[in-house]
């Protein structure tokens, strides 16, 4: 099996398919951001965490798989180190710390920890490309949401151009036109 396939039958058995999200399981949805980074041309580091990315719940959705202060050596041992730090950093992310003005400090807020990690050029791209992608995913499958998240992506989006991919940017703006 691959890494791939292993960490999906992980997700299984932590009940990802069980738990409800926007479109369907959390599983599900854990897939279809996996699927866009893919054809987004990300690295197979970053599907591997987009697939994983909810692992330890996020800032927007509490529910967890794994205990992030005694469990992340489980999911490192399947993905990665790499992959598992993109992972932390996703779930830990304090939103309304670091958001906003990540384009100007680069430093992502550990809601867990309550420190704060300034990130290099490669790991804000991968932060803020799993975040939108992410984001869109959420905005296609839940359409409640959409009246609240569309104008919040609008304006928080163009905030990160000089962080995002081109490809994720570009598939943004295909999505959410100004």
């Amino acid at each position: 099996m691959s890494t791939f396939e292993d960490l999906g039958s992980l997700l299984m058995v932590r009940g990802a398919d069980e738990i409800e999200h926007a479109g369907g399981s959390l599983y599900v949805h854990l897939h279809r951001v996996a699927k866009r980074l893919t054809t987004l041309g990300a690295s197979d580091t970053l599907v591997l965490a987009g697939l994983a990315h909810a692992a330890y719940g996020t800032d927007g959705f509490p529910t967890h798989l794994f205990d992030w202060q005694t469990e992340r050596p489980v999911l490192e041992s399947v993905i990665g180190p790499e992959a598992e730090l993109i992972v932390y950093r996703y779930g830990s992310c304090e939103r309304e710390t670091t958001w906003r003005d990540l384009a100007e400090h680069h430093t992502v807020t550990d809601r867990f920890t309550g420190t704060s990690e300034e990130l290099s050029t490669a790991d804000l791209r991968d932060f803020v490309d799993l975040t939108i992608v992410n984001e869109l995913d959420v905005l296609d499958h839940a359409p409640a949401l959409a009246p609240k998240l569309r104008p919040f992506l609008q304006e928080q989006i163009p905030r990160w151009q000089s962080l995002a991919s081109p490809a994720v940017l570009a598939e943004s703006q295909r999505l959410l036109p100004l």
